[in-house]
């Protein structure tokens, strides 16, 4: 079984808010994501070989107004729910509201984690507003997936995305299952410090074409951080077919891509 932590739906309906500059700002660095619908990340999928998917939901509704609803997300999953997993929403400027909202996203909806996007909340993941979400998950026994490394959302920054700031979190809260998108690129020193001094911390590798992932960061799923990696896309900005082919071209060892591929998704998703 391969398992998909980390994708977007990327449908005209979840695009309704998306401010227009930032979909020109992802277009110009990502080709061919327009037209996409919930049936071409199946087709994706199933060229790839790749059995389930993690979708994700966002909620930048204080800020920027932007919102793919947790509902679209579970619509979704109801389509497909032997090939997708859903991932709620949350915005740290809406304090314990939000709280209740993911409990909701979990309990009634049956998604399965957060997704939290500190660059378009302007907060810094650490800061104490995110603690009531952070709170929630663990109660909820959930895992929340941020956004860390650079990204190309127009007129936003990443400075309030550096994976060192998740050392704060990972002492805060030891029973949250903690992962870090896109292995904190540029920062992937701190990502691999993070991850190496708390147990709970994990990082994913979506967002990018294997062929471009850093030596230091292969160095590590081969050797102590074998059992943190995960498989992600962010399809549609990397296909599916593309990562696997490129993975299995990769100096990594055949224990490390079983890992990456299956165990650690199951593992961190309780499948």
């Amino acid at each position: 079984m391969i398992i998909d932590t980390h994708a977007q739906l990327w449908t005209a309906e979840a695009l309704q808010t998306l401010p227009p500059a930032m979909k020109k700002s992802y277009e110009a660095v990502f080709a061919g994501l327009q037209g996409q619908t919930l049936e071409t990340t199946i087709q994706d999928m199933d060229a790839a070989g790749v059995d389930k998917s993690v979708v994700v939901a966002i909620d930048a509704e204080t800020t920027y107004n932007y919102r793919v609803p947790d509902e679209l997300v579970a619509q979704a999953v109801a389509s497909y729910p032997d090939r997708l997993i859903g991932f709620a929403g949350g915005d740290p400027h809406k304090g314990k509201a939000a709280a209740r909202a993911l409990e909701r996203a979990v309990k009634e909806l049956g998604l399965k984690g957060l997704k939290l996007m500190p660059h378009l909340a302007e907060l810094n993941p650490n800061d104490r507003q995110y603690y009531p979400l952070y709170e929630k998950a663990c109660e909820l026994d959930i895992p929340v997936l941020l956004h860390m490394g650079t990204q190309y959302h127009a007129g936003t920054r990443i400075k309030y995305c550096h994976p060192l700031y998740m050392d704060d979190v990972a002492i805060d809260f030891p029973d949250l299952k903690i992962i870090i998108a896109h292995f904190g690129w540029p920062w992937t020193g701190d990502t691999i410090a993070v991850a190496l001094r708390h147990k709970n911390v994990y990082f994913n590798i979506a967002g990018w074409a294997p062929r471009h992932i850093p030596e230091d960061v292969i160095k590590y799923m081969n050797g102590p951080l074998s059992g943190k990696a995960l498989f992600g896309s962010d399809f549609p900005l990397v296909s599916r077919q593309r990562i696997i082919k490129e993975l299995r071209e990769l100096p990594l060892k055949e224990k490390t891509l079983t890992r990456l591929l299956t165990e650690n998704p199951r593992k961190v998703l309780k499948l």
